[in-house]
């Protein structure tokens, strides 16, 4: 009876467990994706005025104005209210507003909205005026003396569009003796080089206060959860700062003075971040207006004063694109841009991670396939660590072996519990076995095994790779559903009952492996409760990656196959 109370309890606990996830992590999960959208909705259907930026060291007023336009239109008829300069590179499609010489018009070619390779380019910068504005701009503030700004129309130098091979020169003269140019290059990747020359040909002094900012209207619906940053990020004074936009929701802004760096805004997979003058002081904001959701990322540079006939001159560059590991490596090292791969969250094990990711990605693309990619990466690991999970297994074979006198003494001990761990106990020591040895090498497992999640979770490459069959895209979950018989019945089931066939293949996987591993010092109702883990684990992953269930189905069967093997060599039956 007490057997059967406990039962009855475990079921208890286990229900809660499932009922728990759902409505403590799921439900919210939901909820937070339903009024983020309905937050950024708003916004667009909202008149914002001018946003003013955090005030550069020294200057009299804000960074800038003209932020989000006063209404809202189509983003293709606002495209098509002012001149532009066509961006065409390898990757990247887009045009530069001669109307205060924005970056507001960028989409990325090698990455498509959904896994229909027909569907749109990714978006990812947006001009002022258009649904989900997402732009960035260069600078300066002065003392009396007329600036080049948001509203001003540049004049280009240059016939024909911004390529790799055909850089863009923009020029403004104020009529009061200064004249500005604008020098913008691109490669043949996502990063931008912008060097800006002011001449004073006037009869006094001028002052002058430049600037860089990225400001976005509305962040957009986080799709990381816990699992990654989005949002503000930056490399400041050689810490990487990573600020969530609650950090600085409701008016809140934060400062930071740095030498160098980069500053800018990132997304689960994209990165736009201003990169400055490594050799200059800075002082580096991060903003939130209220009204029109707007934040901003922006850097202040130190004054420059221009006596008549002196000119001045400066280079920064600004990355847009996708956070491509070898990518951002070769940015970092060829054109010295500290920690520049930081800016894929790798988390605190970034030492496992990020050699993690290199590998996955090798793999893939050595095998056509990043599922594949994932399967032989998982060998090889297993295959390094073999010698632990050696120990483990063997250690676990030899308390299988050991099981029928541990329920031995179990029976004769009956309700004494303490007599059956002395007896238990004696038993181990006499046969040389210790329950201890399996968990060390569990334990030093755990970061990798942790630091591949994070890898599947974050890596761009996962990202619409297809796998075979029904998996279409590993980054999203298994689309299949068991409470719909895979598809056979035409619902969709809520998302807290979505159940695939990997999540299935799973917990399938996890219960052999169970059913293969003594459990020493649990009685039998401990052990029961222990029994209802895979199907926890089984339900928990239905919303996760197909990419990182595949994986856990891979390295359970490797597991499975390894101390099936070693229990057959020891005389020990396996199940």
């Amino acid at each position: 009876m007490s057997d059967q109370k406990n039962l009855f309890i475990t079921i208890g606990l286990s229900a809660a467990i499932l009922l728990g996830f759902h409505f403590f992590y799921e439900a919210p999960r939901q909820r937070a994706l339903q009024e983020a959208k309905a937050r950024q909705e708003a916004a667009q259907a909202l008149a914002a005025p001018p946003a003013p930026g955090a005030a550069p060291t020294g200057a009299p007023g804000a960074v800038a104005s003209g932020g989000v336009a006063d209404a809202l239109r189509d983003r293709a008829t606002v495209l098509g209210e002012g001149q532009r300069i066509t961006i065409r590179t390898p990757r990247l499609a887009g045009s530069l507003n001669l109307r205060g010489g924005r970056f507001d018009d960028l989409s990325l070619q090698d990455y498509r909205e959904t896994v229909d390779k027909s569907s749109p380019a990714v978006t990812l910068l947006s001009p002022s005026g258009a649904p989900g504005a997402f732009f960035a701009e260069y600078g300066w503030t002065a003392n009396g003396a007329a600036v080049p700004g948001p509203t001003t129309e540049w004049q280009a130098a240059d016939q024909g569009d911004l390529t790799p091979e055909h850089p863009i020169t923009l020029r403004w003269d104020n009529g009061q003796g200064l004249t500005f140019e604008r020098t913008v290059a691109v490669d043949a990747n996502y990063m931008f080089s912008i060097t800006q020359k002011v001449t004073n040909n006037g009869a006094a002094a001028v002052t002058l206060y430049p600037y860089a900012r990225i400001a976005r209207a509305s962040h957009p619906t986080l799709v990381g959860s816990y699992m990654l940053h989005e949002g503000p990020i930056g490399l400041m004074d050689g810490t990487l700062k990573e600020i969530s936009y609650k950090d600085v929701a409701g008016e809140t802004s934060k400062s930071f003075d740095t030498k160098g760096g980069w500053l800018g805004i990132t997304d689960k997979y994209w990165l736009v971040s201003l990169v400055p003058d490594q050799a200059k002081s800075l002082t580096a904001h991060v903003t939130h207006q209220e009204k029109g959701d707007l934040y901003q990322t922006d850097y202040a540079e130190p004054s420059v004063t221009l006596e008549a006939g002196q000119s001045t001159e400066s280079s920064e560059r600004l990355f847009a694109g996708a956070k491509e590991m070898k990518l951002l490596d070769s940015y970092q090292d060829d054109q010295h841009i500290p920690l520049f791969n930081r800016a894929i969250d790798f988390g605190h094990l970034w030492f496992l991670t990020m050699p993690f990711s290199l590998a996955l990605d090798f793999f893939g693309r050595l095998l056509g396939n990043f599922g594949l990619g994932i399967m032989l990466f998982t060998i090889c690991l297993r295959t390094l660590m073999f010698p632990l999970a050696q120990k483990q297994f063997r250690s676990a074979a030899k308390m299988k072996k050991l099981q029928p006198q541990v329920e031995a003494i179990r029976k004769r001990a009956g309700d004494d519990k303490q007599k059956a761990s002395i007896e238990m106990m004696a038993l181990y020591k006499k046969e040389g076995a210790n329950p201890m040895t399996g968990c060390l090498p569990v334990l030093i497992q755990m970061p990798i095994f942790w630091s591949l999640y994070k890898v599947l979770s974050v890596t761009i490459e996962m990202r619409h790779a297809p796998f075979f069959g029904w998996i279409h895209d590993l980054s999203a979950p298994d689309p299949t559903s068991l409470f719909n018989l895979f598809g056979l019945l035409p619902f969709a089931p809520p998302a807290f009952l979505h159940l695939g066939v990997w999540p299935i293949l799973l917990g399938g996987t996890m219960f052999l492996l169970q059913k293969m591993t003594p459990t020493p010092g649990m009685d039998p109702t401990q052990q029961k409760v222990m029994m209802t883990m895979p199907l926890v684990f089984t339900w928990m992953m239905g919303s996760l990656p197909a990419g990182l269930v595949i994986y856990y189905v891979w390295s359970n069967l490797f597991s499975v196959t390894q101390q099936y093997v070693l229990m057959r060599r020891m005389g020990v039956k396996p199940t």
